[in-house]
């Protein structure tokens, strides 16, 4: 029987360099919590912060998973960013390569969920 894959999705985040970006891309693949990660480019961030307008550099990091893999990943990455409120949102992915997408499912899979046949 074929297993039932969660939807695909993207996680957009920030981090305050390129070494805790790449950590964090590293993270979440390496517990299978995202298929891939990609750390773009410096983007400067303008934002409220503690009553003031902030403006900052940050690099910018997107990863691909599941929706089912998308709390569990929030949490490592709070756990382990430099952040008070990192900025971690989740995106739909409503279409693409359906082999690209089949990809993410399979690799973005816990660790106990048996392959899809």
């Amino acid at each position: 029987m074929k297993a039932v894959m969660s939807r695909p999705c993207l996680l957009y985040m920030t981090a305050g360099d390129r070494e805790e970006a790449l950590a964090l891309a590293r993270l979440l693949v390496g517990e299978r919590l995202a298929a891939c990660a990609n750390v773009l480019g410096e983007a400067t961030s303008v934002y409220r912060w503690e009553g003031a307008v902030q403006e900052e550099g940050e690099i910018v990091l997107v990863a691909k998973t599941v929706e089912d893999r998308v709390e569990d990943a929030a949490r490592r990455v709070r756990e382990t960013h430099s952040y008070d409120s990192p900025c971690i949102v989740s995106l739909p992915i409503s279409g693409g390569d359906a082999d690209f997408l089949s990809w993410i499912g399979e690799e973005a899979r816990d660790a106990e969920e048996p392959e899809a046949q």
